[in-house]
């Protein structure tokens, strides 16, 4: 009979543990993937606003003379290649100008947010660009990011 009881206590003593081996796993992996994604993102987004072009005519920007326009969660720029490109926040997930989603299904973008400086011709600082999101995975798990990033051509008055 005690060695019954023993038993049933190590049985579920250990099945207990691995349960919660198992969940924690789970948690770790959603946690990777929304580390990697995020970062995917964050890092795919800098880099083509840091290539960014003055936008001379406003045909991308809306204004003539500008570097970037931030509007309707929408970031537009003249990306190097003299194409209007631009990021915008669609039902929770972020997409480029060709309608793709730069993000999975499993991730859910809260909020999306950049603070432009620099962006006109009328003053003397370098376009910057600093870029917020918040970003909500599996598990229920959540993650705010942020970077800034200047423009790489210099900023001349034309």
């Amino acid at each position: 009979m005690v060695s019954v009881a023993i038993f049933s206590f190590v049985v579920t003593s250990v099945s207990g543990i691995f349960a919660t081996s198992i969940k924690l796993q789970r948690r770790s992996v959603a946690y990777q993937q929304l580390l990697d994604q995020t970062s995917y993102l964050a890092e795919y987004m800098s880099k083509a606003v840091r290539m960014a072009k003055k936008d001379i005519s406003g045909a991308c920007t809306g204004a003539a003379k500008l570097n970037y326009s931030f509007s309707g969660q929408c970031l537009k720029f003249l990306n190097y290649k003299d194409q209007c490109q631009q990021f915008c926040l669609d039902s929770a997930r972020m997409k480029d100008q060709n309608g793709d989603y730069l993000t999975s299904g499993d991730l859910s973008i809260l909020s999306f947010s950049v603070d432009l400086s620099g962006q006109t011709q009328d003053d003397n600082i370098q376009p910057k660009t600093a870029i917020s999101l918040d970003v909500q995975g599996k598990e229920n798990l959540r993650l705010k990011i942020q970077t800034a990033v200047s423009q790489r051509n210099l900023d001349v008055r034309r």
